[in-house]
């Protein structure tokens, strides 16, 4: 029996359309109020570390065991409360607890008034939009934390209206990319 012949254009891509950089949804599990304003955010890169394997000739690099993630970053327009900007704020002073630890535990006590070191990290998800604007993956990072956020630059010579935009900074113990399943009708 003859093997069927196979089509080598079988495991190409089929969607050919590129992802547009517009199309992003962010939000904290904590903090609900800094996603709103989202304006950027990136899919951090990662590394993989090398080991040097010995050769009689030469060192022969092998792959590592250990990854590198790069920082999260997202900018967002600061709301005319600063609700959102302060939310950050007051997470990174509770962390830092720069006038006392008063500070830190006010970040980690939950609503019954219990100690729960966790909420002093939450989880956020990137959701990534297609061309269409439909979910076609999510970023879920685990173990967020912010270590810097930006000032804002105030400057009465403006003569026109500018929204103000903040940066802010977050470390992470891992993220995992989950494909969102579409189905046709």
């Amino acid at each position: 029996m003859v093997a069927p012949r196979r089509d080598p254009f079988d495991k190409q891509i089929q969607n050919r359309n590129p992802l547009s950089n517009v199309g992003f949804k962010f939000t904290l599990a904590r903090f609900p109020k800094i996603d709103f304003f989202s304006t950027s955010a990136n899919l951090p890169g990662l590394t993989l570390g090398v080991a040097q394997g010995a050769n009689y000739w030469k060192e022969l690099p092998l792959a590592g065991t250990r990854l590198t993630f790069e920082d999260l970053t997202l900018d967002f327009i600061v709301d005319e409360n600063l609700v959102n900007y302060l939310t950050v704020h007051n997470w990174m002073r509770g962390l830092g607890f720069p006038e006392s630890i008063q500070d830190f535990v006010d970040l980690v006590t939950d609503e019954e008034n219990t100690i729960d070191m966790d909420l002093q990290y939450t989880d956020g998800t990137l959701i990534v939009l297609n061309n269409q604007f439909n979910s076609v993956s999510r970023v879920k990072f685990r173990g967020l934390f912010p270590v810097s956020l930006s000032g804002l630059q105030f400057d009465s010579k403006q003569t026109d209206y500018e929204t103000l935009s903040a940066t802010v900074t977050f470390k992470y113990t891992l993220f995992d990319i989950e494909t969102v399943s579409r189905t046709t009708t």
